[in-house]
Parts: structure tokens; C-alpha cells; sequence
């Protein structure tokens, strides 16, 4: 019998704030929301924005400091990003005279220098021009980003000193994810075989940051020593590598998978087929990204990827730019909105979710990936795209049992607010609808909210689509006033509004990302509803029954958890310091591995081939 990869636990930190308990969905559709959901919602910013400080917060300074917005101080300074500058440095007569510290003389010393010692002190006639590089800076022309709720500092949350941003939410967001479970860690850790444990997650981009690749490939340049920490901080892999060492002390399978803006579905796959397969019980899956750096943005804006205040301004015709409205999927656009994020998922057999009373959010039983195959340019969109999201359709309309229930299935669209995806993504959603017989199929994009998150994108989109399953509103492109000319929408629904489709509608979701490089992925979700009817025919009423009483214990915790993050940020788990486990205190024997702390992990292998 296959297992079912069931979603037992989720969180994370985007620009609308902490996904677990849907809060950062919350934020996406205030305005749709009771007056109950919005104090949440409200409750829970503040929480975070006050950072531990006494602050009063008015509900339009929490609105304000959320979402897409101009770049805050704490990131960069917009007015002033530093750069180098090359002059051409001449004296009179063509001689020019300078002095210098002599340990500040440079250790190849340009032909046309004449230097002159006198003690600690350099004279240096140069008899020609010389070249040099002033510091200075300038305005940045691309001035919005998706960013964490203003204030909130991840690492204030443990230990952090010298980790790059990108570790530090990470760890924050596993955290978060692991305790909305409602079941401890150690509970899990005892009684699945370490074997059974599986950690997939990975930054798109690798830590970019001072403390990560960025700092070691700046400090040379600039005056400063490279550490011994930022080479290893660096790796894309170190969103996993943290997980495993410092949160849960986890000896199973690990992996972290790059697949540029695919990265989290890529990543959901390896875990969906370490479950099916039997690898696994569970696993956490998730991706984190700081890419709100002047050096990373400037890549992207060279390939004109990026919304600039120029083209901001054209599109509306004025001096001062909204950048609120930055980011416009599948309307008038000019370019994305670059983001920071972190989402993870735990990710559960149905046997397991079963035996431990798990809440279920939602099923992942399937990611489908292709690439584009002959590409003009790496970058652009191709065909791989068209054959996800029609796997994709196939899946949803098998486990939802006929076509006609498509109509209660909705899309998470990439939609990253380029005239290029519109054109593209739309094409793709409008044919495959057509093909498989949807009418006006529901689709949202969520980065007009979020900005993209480059590999977190996909864990955004899956964190807002457990939202729409909970309270019914599929976010509109609020952002757009209307939609482009080019945009294909024969078979689609788009809708600039947030729209209610009431209770229990929804029965399944697409997740779609489309990645540089011929990265194309399309998830299947399915409801919380669905999960129920599938459990109870698998495992009959009487299991079904004693799950429920498990299930009591569970929700009281959750809703404990709940509470606690409505009063205070609790402190992320991080668990540097504690007593490692050295070969020594193994048990080994042919057969076996004992491990202090954990259960017993057999050696015996199978050779079948």
C-alpha cells in the first residue's frame, strides 16, 4: 500500500509575516477577512514588528510594514549604495605628489611610482597619470523589495552572531514549522527509525550576504580579512546542514536540491518519493533566500528582470512611485520584485500522521518536473513548463475522480510580474485548461503580496494556497487595475479582488514555478477535506475514531503554540553546544548501529538486482 505524503506542519517568515497558523495568508487578504481573523492577523505583525520591544503600533503602521514596500535602511541605504569609482589622478607638470603611511604602500609598487621613505612616513611622485578607485556612492534605481515585517530580526530570536541572514531565517522558520505540529520533536525522534527522517532544503542563490559567499569574495576588495566561517556559510546546502546539526540533531537521509525559482518544489519531490517509497515517515522540506542585496538585485536588473522606478513611473504616468503596487502579475508590468523568505514543511506518511493524532493540512502526493530542452537563451521561458502543468492537470483529475470536479480546483500561478511570464504562464494555464476542459479556472499570484523569493517562491505559494483551503478567499492581483492585452484568459479567472468561494469549495490546488534555466515544476495539493475521506476508507471508522481522541491531545498543544506567538517571539530551537556524539560511544556490530538517544539503526541492506 502507498503512503500518502501528508503536510502535518507548516511555517516560515515572508513579507506577511509567519505562516504558520495561515497569519502571513492572513495579512494577504485583510481586507477580506471578519473582524476576529483581522485582530489575529493584526496580533500576530505586531508581535513580531515590536521585535521584543516596547513599541506602539498603530493597525496602519503594521499594514505599512509589511508586504512589498520601498527597501528599508536595515537592508540598504537606497540613497546611497557604495561602489567603487575609477578616476584618472594627474598633478602639475604631469607630477603628482602624495604621501602615505609606508605600511599602506602597496606590495607591487606601479612602474611610474618614485617613492621616498622617511621613517613610518611614503612621499610618492608619480611621473605620470595615475589611476585609482575613489569610494563613493549613489541612488539605487530599483527601490522596492519584499521584505520580513519591519523590525522583526530573526536572529535576535538565538544565538546568531556571524550567520548569514538566510540561516537565520531558516532557522527561525523550521522552528516555526516543527512546533505548529503540536507534537515534540523528541516524541517523533524516538519512535521513527532514524532512517525513516529525511531533511530536503536548500537556498536557490547559497548565503550572498557579509557573513556568507558575499563577504568572502568582497573582503580582499575591501581591505578587510576573509573568516573562516563565510566559505562554509555560503553553500546552498547549509539551509539543510543547519537543520541537521543545530534544530534536530538528525542522523537520516538529507539533500538540498537547486533548481533556481523551482527550488522548493524541487526539493518537495525528493521528499513526496522518499515517502511513497518507504524511505521515510517524514520529512522536513524547505528552502530560505536573502537576496535584498545590492549586489545580488544588480544581476538581475543587467537582465532587465527587475521592476525599476523608470519604468514604474511610465506605467502610471507619475513622478511618485507606489511601490506597493511594484509587483503586477499578468497586468501592465515591467519587471519582479525581489523578495526574502523562508518556508519549510513537515511532511508525514498517513500511517504515521495516523498513529501520532497529526493535524492534517493538506496532501502533497506529487511534483512533476521538466526541463525546456534547446534553449536561444538560458534565461527565457520554454516548453518544459506545458508539460507539468498538463501531468499536473492528469493527477489532479485522477485523484479528484472526474473532470467536472476540476471546478473545485484552483491555481497557484509563478506569476512573477514580467511581461514575459505573462505572456508565457498565461499561455501555458489558459491551453492546458482548455485542453483538460476547466472553465474559468481560479488563479492567484501571490508575489504581487511577497515579491519573489527566487527559491522560497514555491513555499510561498504552497503556504498561501493551506490559507485558501482554510478560510475559503483566493487572493486577487490586487495590484492590477486591470489585466494586459497579451494575457491568454479564454479558460482562466483572474479577478484584481479577493473572492469568497465558500466553505469546502476547494478539493485540490496546482502549484507552478518556472525557473531560469528550464527549471519547471507543477505540485499537486489536495484538500484537508479530501485527506479526510481518503484516511477514513483507508483505515475504516473505527481507526478514524481512535485518531480523532489522539488528535485532542495534539490541537491543545497547537493551540498553546498558538497563543504563545500572539504574546511573545518564542526563542527559535537551536541547539549548538550541546553534547555531540562521538564514534567512540557507538555500539557497532554487523548488523546494527546503536546510537545514544536514538533507536537502533539497521545495517541490513538489500541487494536485488
Amino acid at each position: 500500500m502507498k503512503a500518502l505524503p501528508l503536510i502535518i506542519g507548516f511555517g516560515g517568515i515572508n513579507a506577511a509575516g509567519r505562516s504558520s497558523f495561515h497569519h502571513g495568508y492572513q495579512r494577504m487578504v485583510f481586507d477580506s477577512l471578519d473582524q476576529a481573523n483581522q485582530a489575529e492577523c493584526l496580533q500576530s505583525l505586531a508581535v513580531l514588528m515590536k521585535n521584543g520591544q516596547e513599541k506602539n503600533l498603530s493597525q496602519d503602521d503594521i499594514l505599512a510594514g509589511t508586504l512589498i514596500r520601498k527597501i528599508e535602511k536595515s537592508h540598504f541605504d537606497v540613497e546611497r549604495v557604495s561602489l567603487h569609482k575609477p578616476v584618472k589622478m594627474d598633478g602639475q607638470n604631469k607630477e603628482l605628489v602624495f604621501k602615505l603611511r609606508k605600511k599602506d604602500l602597496p606590495n607591487a609598487i606601479p612602474d611610474n611610482w618614485h617613492v621616498t621613505i622617511n621613517g613610518d612616513e611614503a612621499t610618492v611622485v608619480c611621473d605620470d597619470a595615475t589611476r585609482i578607485l575613489l569610494e563613493d556612492t549613489q541612488p539605487y534605481p530599483v527601490r522596492a523589495a519584499g521584505q520580513i515585517p519591519s523590525g522583526f530580526e530573526p536572529g535576535d530570536t538565538y544565538s546568531s552572531r556571524n550567520h548569514p541572514r538566510g540561516l537565520q531565517l531558516a532557522t527561525f522558520a523550521v522552528s516555526d514549522a516543527l512546533r505548529s505540529t503540536g507534537i515534540p520533536w523528541d516524541l517523533i525522534q524516538h519512535k521513527v527509525d532514524p532512517q525513516k527522517i529525511s531533511v530536503y532544503a536548500s537556498s536557490a542563490m547559497g548565503q550572498l550576504d557579509e557573513f556568507g559567499t558575499g563577504g568572502m569574495l568582497r573582503s580582499n576588495l575591501q581591505g578587510k580579512r576573509v573568516s573562516s566561517k563565510q566559505c562554509p556559510m555560503g553553500f546552498a546546502d547549509m539551509t539543510a546542514d543547519f537543520v541537521n546539526a543545530y534544530v534536530l540533531g538528525n542522523v537520516g537521509n538529507t539533500g538540498a536540491m537547486a533548481g533556481a525559482c523551482a527550488t522548493f518544489l524541487y526539493n518537495l519531490r525528493m521528499g513526496i518519493q522518499d515517502i511513497q517509497s518507504g524511505r521515510a515517515q517524514i520529512v522536513l522540506v524547505g528552502a530560505s533566500e536573502a537576496p535584498v542585496i545590492p549586489e545580488v538585485m544588480e544581476g538581475y536588473r543587467a537582465m532587465s528582470a527587475l521592476a525599476d522606478d523608470e519604468g514604474l513611473r511610465k506605467l502610471d504616468g507619475v513622478e511618485e512611485v507606489d511601490y506597493r503596487r511594484a509587483c503586477r502579475p499578468f497586468g501592465n508590468n515591467c519587471g519582479f520584485t525581489i523578495a526574502e523568505a523562508s518556508q519549510f514543511l513537515v511532511l508525514c506518511s498517513d500511517q504515521l500522521a495516523l498513529e501520532l493524532g497529526a493535524t492534517i493540512y493538506a496532501a502533497a502526493p506529487e511534483v512533476f518536473i521538466h526541463a525546456d530542452g534547446i534553449k536561444r537563451s538560458i534565461s527565457a521561458p520554454g516548453i518544459g513548463n506545458y508539460l507539468t502543468v498538463g501531468r499536473a492537470l492528469d493527477y489532479l483529475g485522477q485523484a479528484l475522480g472526474s473532470n467536472d470536479a476540476m471546478s473545485n480546483t484552483f491555481a497557484m500561478a509563478h506569476g512573477t510580474g514580467t511581461p514575459q511570464n505573462r505572456q508565457t504562464e498565461s499561455h501555458i494555464l489558459n491551453t492546458l485548461a482548455k485542453t483538460f476542459g476547466i472553465q474559468e479556472w481560479p488563479v492567484a499570484a501571490v508575489k504581487c503580496f511577497l515579491g519573489h523569493s527566487i527559491g522560497v517562491a514555491g513555499g510561498d505559494q504552497i503556504a498561501a494556497a493551506l490559507g485558501v483551503f482554510k478560510h475559503n478567499i483566493l487572493p486577487g492581483i490586487t495590484t492590477v487595475d486591470g489585466f494586459a492585452d497579451d494575457v491568454e484568459r479564454t479558460n482562466l479567472s483572474f479577478s484584481n479582488q479577493h473572492r469568497n468561494f465558500g466553505a469546502d469549495h476547494f478539493r485540490g490546488a496546482l502549484i507552478n514555478a518556472k525557473g531560469f534555466g528550464g527549471n519547471n515544476a507543477s505540485g499537486v495539493m489536495l484538500s484537508p477535506q479530501w485527506c479526510e475521506k481518503f484516511m477514513q476508507k483507508r483505515y475504516g471508522a473505527k481507526e478514524w475514531s481512535a485518531y480523532q481522541q489522539r488528535q485532542e491531545v495534539v490541537q491543545s498543544a497547537q493551540l498553546q503554540y498558538h497563543d504563545d506567538v500572539l504574546t511573545a517571539i518564542p526563542a527559535s530551537i537551536y541547539r549548538f553546544g550541546e553534547p555531540e556524539t562521538k564514534g567512540e560511544q557507538l555500539n557497532i556490530s554487523k548488523s546494527s548501529i546503536a546510537i545514544p538517544g536514538y533507536p537502533e539503526v539497521d545495517l541490513r541492506t538489500d541487494f536485488d538486482y
